[in-house]
């Protein structure tokens, strides 16, 4: 009799056990529930979220509902998961354990087991060398032709566009001079920029070839424009006195005045202040 009460007494603890651990899993908040409430605190929207972590805006939303199914697979969910965490200040490594576990652990934890399956007779790496040197050659080979391709097409443009130096003035008739804008994408805007030029009037152009923070003002102290400009951006102001800017990176921001090319108003990261008027350009 002593040994059967004993036995249910050391039997009881055990079916309690697993009860608390289910209720506790079934209380923990979700890894949605759990990078949404810690964006919140953050005072983040998620269109900020966004931004910092290259995340796309409907997948954010969705990965905040416990829904991986737009993320293109769990490796990838994987990696939006961490990065939203790290962006609003959540674990990220125990959401990421968190997924692993419900979605039948990381593929790293697989990978021992199938190499210790494959790597017994056979030898994979002496057979996969061959490959790896073909691909290496085949593109070296394809760099070589590209840049080759590059060159003869470059010395080919030279007598349409020109890439003569940035600091000459394009003509304002034709559009076929010897200048060349310092990027590519610059190179449509400077015909446009030369072709409607109010002769009673100062015009500006400004092109973006980096990013700066930019000011524009008119004759009568109102603000124009007050923004950051980049990746090929334009801004154009037109007013009977004197346009006046100021620009927070020179370096980066290319500028057309009255229809002349001025190339860039200052070096990398230089402070520029300029003022321009109707008539050649010239500093104030």
């Amino acid at each position: 009799m002593t040994i059967g009460k004993s036995s249910d007494r050391d039997n009881a603890p055990s079916s309690v056990e697993p009860t608390d651990d289910a209720e506790q899993a079934a209380d923990a908040p979700s890894i949605g529930r759990v990078l949404s409430a810690a964006r919140i605190e953050a005072g983040l929207t998620v269109d900020q979220v966004s931004t910092s972590t290259r995340v796309r805006v409907p997948i954010v939303h969705a990965i905040e509902e416990d829904d991986f199914g737009r993320c293109g697979g769990d490796f990838y969910a994987r990696g939006h998961i961490r990065s939203i965490a790290q962006a609003v200040g959540a674990d990220a490594e125990a959401l990421v354990a968190r997924f692993d576990e419900a979605h039948g652990g990381s593929p790293a934890s697989k990978r021992p087991t199938t190499q210790l399956i494959d790597s017994g007779p056979i030898k994979v790496p002496a057979r996969s060398r061959p490959n790896w040197a073909a691909a290496m050659v085949a593109a070296i080979v394809a760099v070589v032709g590209l840049i080759g391709f590059n060159l003869v097409s470059g010395r080919g443009g030279h007598t349409g566009t020109g890439t003569g130096s940035a600091s000459a003035p394009l003509p304002s008739g034709s559009g076929t001079g010897s200048v060349a804008p310092v990027t590519p994408t610059v190179q449509p805007s400077a015909p446009a920029a030369i072709a409607a030029v109010p002769a009673d009037k100062v015009t500006v152009k400004l092109v973006a070839e980096g990013t700066s923070w930019v000011s524009a003002m008119d004759g009568n102290g109102k603000s124009l424009f007050q923004n950051n400009m980049s990746g090929g951006q334009d801004q154009t102001f037109t007013d009977p006195k004197q346009i006046k800017l100021v620009l927070g990176n020179g370096g980066a921001v290319h500028a057309y005045v009255n229809g002349k090319d001025l190339g860039v108003l200052g070096k990398d990261g230089q402070v520029v202040h300029v003022t321009y008027t109707p008539g050649d350009p010239q500093a104030g």
